[in-house]
């Protein structure tokens, strides 16, 4: 018996090949590889060449022969010392083995349901390649599909629109345009609307309500007239037509206005108030605007009657008359026209000029008291009284007087403001006719006026400047303010002068300014030309005496010494020049009559026509005369 004896096994690892698999050479010798597998993706790529359905209990060991007739044996050698077996077993044989299986399918469920323990994941897949060429004109076919389909839609309803157009209005769709600038209510069946301003702190006494209501459709012989609207509204006949508020400033003299401003309404309305089928928007804005003009109308004249003056304010039916000064008059009318009158004239003064100041301030001051209705201070701390300012709430910390309280408490109402606006109004023409006058009087000097192009509804400034003809770099210029009761004129050196609202005052400022002009422009000039200045005086109280003014004087002497130019200048009498030349002396053996000194006395002043004079202006012609007395 030969025996061998066994070696012991020996564990073979199989493992892949750690160089990557070569997909591609390009052309430049670059090698790419493929991506090797995760090992989730090799234990998938495994798990799918298995059939699970193939049975294979049976056929994956093969026995030797003798090894099984052994193990026969042996069964028939100890099944004759077996006790009888339990007549159950079988059963639960099968039992176990049902149990077993269902465990090990209740993991493969756990397994693939948590993915705690195993994760499987698809293989990857070589993508097809796809045809551009067909995806893009498939692409265009549903594209154009779908065009066709928009269009055709587009179409229906533009054709739709255009029916629903022709047809009747929508009566919920005018009322929802109606709600759009209009507050509107229903009681019980009745829709009800409101045009007043108490919305906004008008405390006026008309409530402005109006009513809404479907329009029907009259029949007109055989067919039926459908109405220009949906909707129609009702409102109260106080109401109905068009109104507006004329402010004008009239020359009691003349009987001639000189401004005019008008709260008006389009004349499109007056020709639209006598026809039955207006539409509801114009009704109702010319009815509110009818409240507006009756609200103004109504504070101006409660204001009128309240306000003590030295000449009291009349107030005569739809009319407030108000003195501003003597010959001037403001005049605030009422007009409110229901189509019933014959001849409808929109404005008395169709040649005046609209003033658009006024007539903004009318709606704005307006404005202003509605707004204070609504908006108090807050009250500081809470416990005082509602509505006091913050400056009366400082007035006793700090301690202020009696005038000072009555000042805070001063307020003006709105015909206090309009009668100011219409002082500076006459103020402001006035001033501009007598500087037209002014300038076209006087060619010599050129005066030019600058009005201020911002300024209030009271207060306007105008710059006003002296120059020669070609001597500019020598001016003389002033501020000249036009302000309610007076004007104010501000000089170059600081100093104030303040007048009446008389044109006489200001016209006498303007001429004294001229011949100060000239006064210094000769002193200016006589320094560039080498004379010397012997004496200058603006206020000379020497010669007859100017009806407006003091003349202004100064004496001038040649740089030799041998005359004396002495140039007289008044408001009224104009520029005036004198010459005193030395007289020739004769020889003299007298000591005193040596030095040369006495040979330059001056002798008598002569005059000289200016007129006579050659020059283009007064300053030209006596530079020529300065330059002449010198060359000889």
């Amino acid at each position: 018996i030969i025996i061998m004896a066994t070696a012991p096994p020996v564990q073979v690892s199989v493992e892949p090949v750690i160089e990557n698999q070569i997909q591609e050479v390009t052309l430049d010798g670059q090698e790419i590889y493929i991506q090797p597998l995760s090992m989730s993706e090799s234990l998938t790529k495994l798990a799918q060449k298995i059939d699970f359905g193939e049975d294979t209990t049976g056929s994956g060991v093969k026995r030797q022969t003798s090894e099984i007739e052994g193990e026969e044996k042996e069964e028939e050698k100890t099944s004759a010392f077996q006790q009888p077996t339990w007549p159950w077993d079988s059963v639960r044989t099968k039992l176990k083995a049902a149990l077993t299986e269902m465990n090990v399918l209740l993991d493969i469920l756990n397994i693939a349901k948590e993915k705690r323990y195993m994760v499987l994941d698809p293989v990857q897949q070589e993508p097809q390649e796809q045809k551009i060429g067909g995806y893009l004109q498939a692409k265009k076919k549903s594209l154009q599909t779908v065009s066709e389909i928009l269009c055709s839609g587009a179409e229906r309803l533009q054709r739709s629109q255009g029916e629903l157009t022709r047809t009747q209005q929508d009566f919920h769709l005018e009322l929802l345009r109606l709600r759009q600038s209009w507050r509107l209510k229903k009681t019980g069946q009745t829709i009800l609307g409101d045009l007043s301003y108490k919305s906004a702190g008008s405390r006026f006494w008309h409530t402005g309500t109006f009513e809404v209501k479907k329009a029907d459709q009259t029949s007109a012989g055989d067919h039926m007239v459908k109405p220009f609207s949906a909707l129609e509204v009702s409102v109260p006949s106080e109401l109905q037509g068009v109104a507006y508020v004329q402010v004008s400033i009239q020359n009691t003299q003349d009987s001639s206005n000189i401004a005019v401003a008008d709260l008006s309404i389009p004349s499109t309305l007056v020709d639209s108030m006598s026809k039955t089928d207006t539409h509801w928007k114009t009704r109702l804005e010319s009815a509110q605007m009818v409240i507006f003009c009756k609200e103004v109308f109504a504070q101006l004249a409660r204001e009128a009657v309240q306000m003590k003056t030295a000449v009291p304010h009349m107030v005569v039916g739809n009319q407030i008359i108000a003195r501003l000064f003597p010959g001037y008059q403001l005049s605030i009318a009422l007009c409110h026209y229901t189509g019933k009158e014959k001849n409808i004239t929109l404005s008395s003064a169709q040649n005046t000029e609209h003033n658009h100041v006024l007539e903004h301030s009318l709606h704005q001051l307006l404005c202003e008291v509605h707004y204070k209705n609504l908006h108090h201070p807050a009250p500081h701390p809470v416990t005082s009284t509602l509505g006091m300012s913050k400056r009366r709430r400082l007035a006793g910390p700090h301690g202020y007087s009696t005038e000072q309280l009555l000042e805070l408490s001063d307020s003006k109402t709105i015909l206090e403001q309009i009668i100011n606006q219409a002082k500076h109004v006459i103020l402001r023409n006035r001033a501009t006719k007598l500087l037209d006058s002014v300038i076209k009087s006087i060619p010599d000097p050129t005066i030019s006026a600058h009005w201020a192009c911002l300024g209030t509804p009271t207060e306007t400034s105008v710059k006003i400047t002296i120059t020669s003809p070609g001597y500019e770099n020598v001016r003389t210029s002033f501020t000249l303010t036009v302000g309610i009761d007076e004007f104010k004129a501000i000089g170059k050196d600081g100093r104030i002068f303040t007048m009446s609202s008389e044109e006489q005052e200001l016209k006498d400022l303007i001429l004294c300014q001229i011949s100060n002009h000239h006064i210094s422009l000769v002193q200016t000039l006589s320094k560039m030309m080498g004379w010397q200045v012997l004496s200058c005086n603006t206020h000379s109280g020497v010669g007859n005496l100017e009806p407006v003014g003091s003349p202004s004087t100064i004496t001038l002497a040649s740089p030799n010494g041998d005359s004396v130019v002495a140039v007289h200048s008044g408001a009224i009498s104009g520029v005036k020049v004198s010459v005193s030349l030395s007289p020739q002396q004769e020889e003299s053996t007298s000591n005193s009559t040596l030095d040369k000194k006495w040979t330059n006395l001056a002798g008598p002043y002569k005059d000289v026509v200016l007129e006579k004079q050659e020059g283009k202006s007064i300053m030209n012609k006596i530079e020529l005369l300065l330059a002449a007395l010198v060359a000889s």
